[in-house]
């Protein structure tokens, strides 16, 4: 099987798409000039109608996009960095989130929404900040992110696909990552979650780059014989209750890692889902690491001490362990 960077996968994804679906096309700030590398040399073979370079406008970029799916196209809109998204989160809360319910369900709303998301290469505040929850909370809206290569290939491709606004997060740090991306036709269905590693003794929960802390941490955590099991959430809205859940009730403790600040971050909503619907499972209290409640510092120092790390995860699980 062929091997892939994150952004290859996600090219291969969006021009695997575009000719298979002539209403798919791409919007939005330096798409022609890829500058993220993922819409790099459509322009090339789709040309100036399905490849767009619109004013940088966030808030017309995305309501362009709004309307584009209203009328019978599948865009994906590219904002470049989830930070973007403040300046467009009118159009996407007020207009693409509402529009099939005010309308009855008479009308579509297939758009994408594609940013990098997170911190992790010291890109400073306006940048880096992880504002996933923001669109979680969100209804109508679905809510993905990936972490490897074959993940964001199989999830995009479901994302064009679906009739229902998606925002869509590669994170910013592992555009260079590579994987196994099959060149066959292949789509991952959005709100189901993948068991990237088995366990027995703890379940760990995250999506994008967290996924990779938590693998560190669950082979660190062997060497001591406590084997976790991790799940990658992948579609954080509508995210895999059962999964999860069912991994509770095998390992009966449960971490909630995710990037978000804690106060009604990612982490929070699943620990309290776990609370709540396993809790006749749990051996120990159910436990988040969320990143510290600051701006994202531009310091890649600063920015690593804000960040859960894979050594607060095993601290963390040693802890659970310890209780119960």
């Amino acid at each position: 099987m062929p091997r892939k960077t994150y952004i290859a996968a996600i090219q291969a994804a969006l021009a695997e798409e575009m000719r298979r679906d002539e209403r798919v096309l791409l919007m939005g700030e330096d798409v022609r000039l890829g500058v993220f590398a993922g819409t790099r040399g459509l322009h090339a073979e789709f040309g100036d109608r399905r490849v767009i370079d619109p004013p940088i406008s966030e808030l017309g970029v995305a309501g362009a996009g709004v309307g584009a799916a209203a009328t019978g196209l599948r865009p994906v809109v590219d904002l470049m960095f989830g930070t973007f998204l403040y300046l467009a989160f009118d159009q996407i809360a007020n207009q693409a989130a509402a529009m099939r319910y005010m309308f009855g369900g008479q009308a579509t709303l297939p758009v994408v929404f594609m940013t990098q998301n997170g911190g992790g290469i010291g890109a400073g505040p306006h940048h880096s900040q992880p504002v996933h929850p923001l669109f979680m909370y969100l209804p109508a809206i679905k809510v993905v992110m990936p972490s490897t290569p074959y993940d964001v290939k199989g999830l995009l491709k479901a994302a064009i696909r679906d009739d229902n606004p998606v925002v869509f997060f590669n994170h910013l740090s592992l555009g260079g990552q590579r994987g196994e991306v099959p060149d066959e036709e292949y789509v991952i269905p959005l709100g189901k979650a993948d068991i990237k590693r088995a366990g027995s003794d703890v379940t760990i929960v995250a999506a994008g780059l967290m996924v990779h802390h938590a693998l560190k941490a669950a082979e660190e955590l062997a060497q001591a014989g406590i084997e976790a099991e991790v799940i990658d959430l992948r579609t954080l809205k509508p995210w895999d209750e059962e999964t999860v859940l069912a991994s509770v009730a095998k390992t009966g403790r449960f971490v909630a890692v995710d990037e978000s600040y804690p106060v009604c971050g990612a982490a929070g909503e699943w620990a309290a889902t776990v609370a709540e619907k396993a809790f006749h499972h749990l051996k120990a209290p159910v436990q988040r690491l969320s990143s510290r409640h600051v701006p994202v510092p531009f310091s890649p120092t600063l920015e690593k001490m804000m960040m859960p790390s894979a050594a607060e995860i095993v601290a963390r699980v040693r802890e659970l362990m310890a209780a119960g």
